[in-house]
């Protein structure tokens, strides 16, 4: 069975196509991803201006076409924080759906934190344990914990990269004003779940799901003498300043930074720095899967029942 999953998010628009079947590991054939920003096209009263819109459509349309090419026979559809937040999101939405003739769903926070898990424990496996999930995306923060399948707890905070630069960054270089409002904010925002999620601890792996952790692991592997399979948090707090103090130029000529990141990958290690003190773990494992893998194995064990 070969299958679209078409993801919607802050920063991109971004269709994989996977051929699997039941009880099978999706197995990616072909991709395609565009740099969109939506985040950005949203105004100061939460609404997605028209241009965005009109960008929106466009990316949409150039990937039904690619999935048409690679004669993928199902539709995946789904929408995340930037849709889920605006004023006009479910307007956007339903404009979508009747041009496209698709069923694009927006996913809470939650969900998105528990489809993210499960993606992670499918990769792991039951011998793994205990589970603690960290993924940083464009518009928000997801954190999950448990045992089984389904977390014992699910967790999504407004602290996205993407998001968190455009409200608080300034300079290029970044100001020094304006990153300590950065880190004031994350500080604030996690105190209000770490109980949370502590009270959950005791976990046997402690697991990173996002492009922006496995960007940070390979620059502490260059840098920190890591390994560029894990983030570990010392490694973090070593090349922080150096990062912080780059320009955006300089940043997109780091090994693993694309052009699209640079800019927002200073967020990201103080939003990774922050969980990972805060929640007192020294290492991240970097998982391959996350959330598009997520969905494709949850769909897949709902065509079972």
């Amino acid at each position: 069975m070969r299958l679209g999953v078409l993801d919607v998010g802050s920063n991109t628009v971004h269709l994989q196509v996977v051929d699997t079947y039941p009880g099978a590991r999706p197995n990616p054939t072909s991709n395609l991803k565009i740099d969109l920003r939506l985040i950005e096209f949203i105004d100061s009263s939460g609404f997605i201006r028209p241009e965005g819109i009109e960008e929106l459509r466009s990316s949409i349309k150039s990937c039904l076409s690619e999935m048409k090419r690679a004669k993928a026979t199902q539709l995946l559809p789904f929408a995340t924080s930037a849709l889920r937040e605006a004023g006009n999101g479910s307007d956007v939405i339903n404009l979508i759906n009747d041009e496209f003739d698709i069923d694009l769903q927006v996913l809470s926070g939650e969900e998105e934190a528990q489809i993210t898990f499960l993606a992670a424990r499918r990769w792991f496996g039951w011998s793994s344990g205990r589970l603690l999930m960290i993924d940083i995306g464009g518009g928000s923060l997801e954190l999950a914990v448990g045992v089984n399948e389904s977390p014992d707890s699910a967790i999504s905070l407004p602290l996205g990269a993407s998001r968190l630069t455009k409200e608080f960054l300034e300079g290029d270089p970044f100001t020094k004003k304006s990153i300590r409002k950065l880190r004031d904010e994350i500080e604030s925002k996690l105190a209000e779940i770490i109980g949370n999620i502590l009270s959950h601890q005791s976990t046997d792996r402690a697991i990173g799901t996002s492009k922006t952790l496995r960007t940070l692991a390979r620059l502490t592997g260059d840098w920190a003498d890591g390994d560029g399979k894990s983030l570990k948090l010392d490694g973090l707090r070593k090349i922080l300043p150096k990062l912080s103090e780059m320009t955006e130029d300089e940043r997109r000529e780091l090994p693993g930074v694309s052009k699209s990141r640079a800019r927002q990958i200073v967020a990201g290690a103080f939003i990774a720095e922050g969980v990972m003190r805060n929640l007192e773990v020294e290492s991240l494992e970097i998982c391959p899967w996350a959330l598009r893998e997520g969905i494709v194995l949850k769909w897949m064990d709902w065509i079972k029942q």
